[in-house]
């Protein structure tokens, strides 16, 4: 007997649905929300899940989004919408979703649509990225040996300069086979010990530490307070330094308990020629994982990527490179990837890098006058290069500070708000 798994907030479509087909011979359960539909989904595999959208706690496409990074999309899922949300239910299929029903629901429509679904072999998941895809990369290697490191003997373990996707190819790459795995960012609720305890032996990843409100930070805070009676994993990344995020309300002894041990992702600066392996890897994981149309990259797109300045990006280059291939993913209209569409899509403050100048016209003026012009135009390319930033501007040109700004303002360089600071 096929078990069918009907996740709805209104309890007349819940009753409706459930006379219809238990009538039919399926064993039916109901949920009121996504926390009851996990809880039904781990306790036990329904052969089917007819999803509603709109729900109170967390959406049915968000859940559906979980499930599906989780590699929990092992049975087909139809969604149901209203009329206002056919096209978002339409888009749910790029996320693992069989079919949608319309509300109100017919009745031939819904038993048809349930009798195919079932039908339906649902092809396994490809298992989550991780770090171990890009073990030929010596230094995302060494990288991986101190993440796994520092997660053998502490409980929570920051990643810095990683957030979303990027921080869950790290935080996967610790998860044990078979292990259960619970984003933070999917609970909108109170987190309760009985989720814990179903955590325990897992991991809790944080994606992005700058952007959780005020119930997820308490709701780290007390998965923080139980994780080593529980066995219990936490995996948090961020972008935003601690001290901002202390700014902007946060509990000083949380973090300061969160930022105890810390790694850091490395940079993607000096490894250009490594990139359109990376760029490869990250693509075909998005196809793998339906999660973009069918995409390659052609060898001029992949070596527009590599020629980009990511010395700008010292910090947030991982990020920004995920983000730059699933948008040429999404965006691109052809299968094959091209060097234009780099182009297209290339983040604005990498666009605008200035053309190396002509020094040609120096040679035309006086040694004084022509030694003043290089300099300026040295002290202005490595100024954008590093983002404003004086103290690495400093250490680059081996000047002291002090000698630095007068040199500067000697020359009419203006400074930004971040170089005056």
């Amino acid at each position: 007997m096929a078990i069918i798994l009907v996740v709805d907030d209104e309890v007349g479509i819940r009753e409706l649905l459930s006379e219809i087909l238990r009538d039919e011979g399926y064993d039916v359960r109901l949920a009121e929300n996504a926390a009851a539909a996990r809880r039904i989904r781990g306790e036990l595999r329904p052969d089917l899940v007819l999803l509603d959208i709109w729900m109170p706690d967390t959406d049915g496409i968000s859940l559906l989004k979980e499930w599906h990074a989780g590699g929990h999309l092992n049975m087909p899922v139809v969604m149901m919408s209203g009329h206002g949300t056919i096209d978002t239910a339409v888009e749910a299929t790029r996320f693992g979703a069989f079919d949608f029903l319309e509300k109100p629901i017919g009745l031939q429509k819904l038993l048809a649509t349930v009798q195919k679904a079932l039908k339906h072999d649902t092809p396994p998941q490809r298992p989550p990225l991780t770090l171990e895809a890009f073990a030929r990369l010596s230094f995302v290697r060494e990288f991986r040996r101190r993440l796994e490191q520092a997660a053998a003997k502490a409980v929570v373990v920051l990643i810095k300069g990683a957030t979303g996707g990027m921080g869950e190819i790290a935080a996967r790459t610790l998860l044990a086979p078979r292990a259960p795995w619970l984003d933070l960012s999917t609970v909108s609720s109170a987190l309760t010990q009985e989720t814990l305890e179903k955590t325990g032996g897992g991991i809790l990843f944080v994606p992005d530490l700058g952007v959780l409100g005020k119930m997820q930070q308490m709701n780290l805070a007390f998965a923080l307070d139980r994780a080593e009676k529980l066995n219990l994993q936490l995996v948090v990344s961020c972008a935003t330094p601690l001290s901002a995020l202390s700014g902007q309300g946060w509990d000083s002894k949380l973090l300061a308990r969160l930022g105890e041990i810390w790694v850091a992702l490395p940079t993607l600066a000096g490894h250009e020629d490594d990139l359109p392996e990376i760029a490869a890897l990250l693509l075909n994981n998005f196809v793998e994982r339906s999660e973009v149309p069918p995409r390659r990259f052609s060898t001029a797109a992949l070596n527009a990527l590599r020629t980009l300045p990511w010395k700008r990006h010292q910090e947030t280059g991982w990020n920004t490179l995920y983000g730059l291939v699933r948008n040429l993913a999404l965006t691109a209209l052809d299968e094959e990837i091209n060097a234009d569409d780099v182009a297209r899509v290339m983040p604005q403050e990498i666009d605008e890098a200035a053309p190396a100048p002509s020094f040609l016209p120096l040679f035309e003026q006086p040694l004084r006058e022509a030694r003043d012009a290089f300099e300026k135009l040295y002290f202005e390319h490595h100024l954008r290069q590093e983002g404003g930033n004086m103290t690495r501007l400093a250490e680059r040109s081996g000047l002291e500070r002090t000698h630095l700004y007068r040199k500067l303002k000697q020359l009419d360089i203006r400074l930004g708000k971040r170089g005056e600071e």
